[in-house]
């Protein structure tokens, strides 16, 4: 049973960084497709980014590219989520996700963005950007 542990959340004012952490513990991700999604008060879930931990190949939400970064350490079998220039709309709560398979980039690039794709989830944690 994969468990997911994010970490790194806070509280930070608008135009500064965060970086968010996800460890993994009872299986390695060198198989495996991590996300982040990220839920606001009121919102639907929503998508950040992810990576194929296989490939490398990254995918990000249009809302975010350019200002958030997803890398792994596979020493470490932890994701990160580096956030620059960040937004009071981009306060919520984080949650890694992992997915139990590498696949190619078509599969990849079709079914990263969905929540539902994910097997495993992490409890989240918060951000908040204040203005």
């Amino acid at each position: 049973q994969v468990q997911l542990v994010e970490s790194g959340g806070g509280l930070v004012q608008a135009g500064g960084s965060l970086r968010l952490s996800c460890a993994a513990s009872g299986n390695t991700f060198s198989s495996y497709t991590l996300g982040w999604f990220r839920q606001a008060p009121g919102k639907e879930r929503e998508f950040v980014a992810a990576i194929n931990w296989s490939t490398g190949s990254t995918y990000y939400a249009d809302s975010v590219k350019g200002r958030l970064t997803i890398s792994r350490d596979n020493a470490k079998n932890t994701v990160y989520l580096q956030m620059y220039s960040l937004k009071p709309e981009d306060t919520a709560v984080y949650y890694c996700a992992a997915h139990a398979n590498s696949p190619g980039s078509r599969q990849f690039y079709l079914n990263a963005r969905q929540a539902v794709w994910y097997d495993y989830w992490g409890q989240g944690t918060q951000v908040t950007v204040s203005s």
